[in-house]
């Protein structure tokens, strides 16, 4: 398969291309065309001449609505087709890259529903006087997308995006293009006026720095690392362009001493070793109540241990990183926690086998100041922290630069909710990992960014307000 650019409606193959390979294999498995910087130009002037052109905003809302409706359709009827691409190049489990689609349908459908529900309102000023607000689009928005969910997060930005009537320029990730791919021909196929959505493909040096710097650019969404992130928001202070961040995070746990440790290990096999660790909102440091810390650790161990290892297309619990240089970042990192002083009660190293598999890695005797305990490692390593008190939990749990999510672990809810409140992060769950859904806003605080996405608080980010003044003469 070939990713190519779609631009105003047509696709095009024009440019270098490099391999796309399946991380479970090491084997080539696609092409991925690069856009140079008259590629994005293109891109970037269909989309603003759809902007000014009206097509999604012209019509009665009710049109965007149903046009979304249609596209949520389009995108399950490829759901099977696209999964078994996604899981092939991004080597997650089959299951996931199937829930992946689901869930961009989903997005659709949820902001397909608020599409006609943008209102303003009216202001009084007082006699003589007339005053409203408009909620408008942007105008034309880029969305630069990250490999480790490049479906599903194209299409959170993307149906907000869409919803608040904004034409899009994707930059899909070179290292993950095909699923994304089948993600934009299930749209097109879906009446999508021309220039509404763009897709282009490329390094992020090359391809991504011509579309955050193009003038006629005049919104950004960006998720992936904070070196890049802030290299984007240093192009777009230059010209004051509003942009949504969501950069990573070090999230932490906090497991109180009544907590259940089945719910724990629970959570632990989702937010630490679902898509190999590379999520953004990973639970990647656990702080254990002193009292629970060995019973807990024994019992996380032998989760890790169980775990079921392999390519995604065996749909098992642990699958590749998506590349040998993210296989060897993860595991320079766990030796470092080695050469500190942790203990890995488990793992620790990379598998010896074809493709980019990292074991699954549990740290215990972590030290706050280890660079396992700071830096998001973005693979299948947790580090266990001891606590005494809450207050003490609380303040390592905030001692991160990050801000992105936390949870906390307890059977006394008054307890946890206090916990909770004093936590310095965008989302919170309480005794479950990943407890929120389409419906709940999403971003992060510090390093981890700024803006929300997902939720109704998505579209604030998509929408600008305008104000009208009258003075009535009479």
């Amino acid at each position: 398969m070939i990713a190519r650019h779609f631009i105003g409606g047509r696709w095009s193959d024009a440019g270098a291309r490099i391999e796309v390979e399946d991380p479970g294999t090491g084997e080539a498995i696609g092409e991925v065309v690069l856009a140079d910087g008259e590629t994005v130009d293109e891109a970037v002037m269909a989309a603003d001449a759809c902007h000014r052109s009206g097509a999604l905003t012209g019509p009665r809302p009710a049109y965007r609505l149903s046009l979304m409706l249609r596209m949520a359709g389009a995108i399950r009827e490829v759901t099977e087709q696209g999964a078994e691409i996604l899981c092939r190049e991004s080597g997650k489990p089959l299951s996931d890259a199937r829930g992946e689609f689901e869930e961009a349908a989903r997005y659709f459908e949820y902001y397909g529903g608020m599409a006609d529900k943008l209102e303003g309102r009216s202001i009084p000023l007082g006699e003589n006087y007339f005053d409203w607000t408009v909620r408008e689009p942007h105008g034309v928005s880029a969305h630069v997308v990250p490999w480790n969910f490049p479906v599903g997060l194209a299409a959170r930005s993307l149906a907000a995006g869409l919803a608040a009537g904004n034409c899009i320029v994707i930059k899909s990730p070179e290292l993950a293009p095909l699923g994304l791919t089948v993600l934009v021909e299930a749209l097109a196929n879906a009446d999508l006026p021309a220039g509404a959505i763009n897709l282009v493909s490329g390094y992020g040096r090359e391809t991504g720095e011509a579309l955050i710097r193009h003038p006629m650019v005049r919104h950004i969404v960006f998720t992936g690392s904070v070196p890049t992130g802030r290299a984007i928001l240093h192009a777009a202070a230059e010209r004051i362009v509003p942009s949504v961040m969501e950069l990573g995070g070090k999230s932490a746990g906090i497991v109180h001493a009544d907590a259940d440790i089945d719910t724990v290990v629970a959570s632990v096999e989702s937010g630490v070793f679902f898509n190999a660790g590379q999520v953004c909102s990973a639970m990647s440091r656990l702080l254990v109540h002193d009292s629970l810390h060995d019973e807990l650790a024994h019992a996380i161990r032998q989760r890790a241990e169980a775990l079921r290892i392999g390519h995604g297309l065996e749909d098992p619990d642990l699958t590749p990183l998506i590349s040998a240089d993210q296989l060897d970042r993860v595991e320079q990192l766990c030796s470092s926690g080695l050469r500190d002083g942790a203990t890995a009660i488990t793992g620790g190293q990379r598998i010896d086998r074809a493709g980019h598999f990292m074991q699954p890695t549990v740290f215990t005797d972590v030290r706050a100041s280890m660079a396992i305990a700071k830096e998001e490692i973005f693979g299948p390593a947790l580090s266990l922290l001891r606590f005494r008190t809450t207050d003490e939990a609380v303040a390592m749990a905030n001692d991160t630069d990050y801000g992105l999510v936390a949870g906390v672990f307890g059977r006394d809810l008054d307890r946890t909710l206090d916990t909770a409140r004093q936590l310095d992060a965008g989302q919170v769950f309480v005794n479950e990992w990943f407890a929120g859904g389409v419906e709940t806003p999403f971003g992060g605080t510090g390093l981890s960014g700024y803006g929300r996405e997902k939720g109704l608080e998505a579209l604030d980010n998509h929408l600008r307000t305008r104000n009208i003044a009258v003075r009535l003469n009479r």
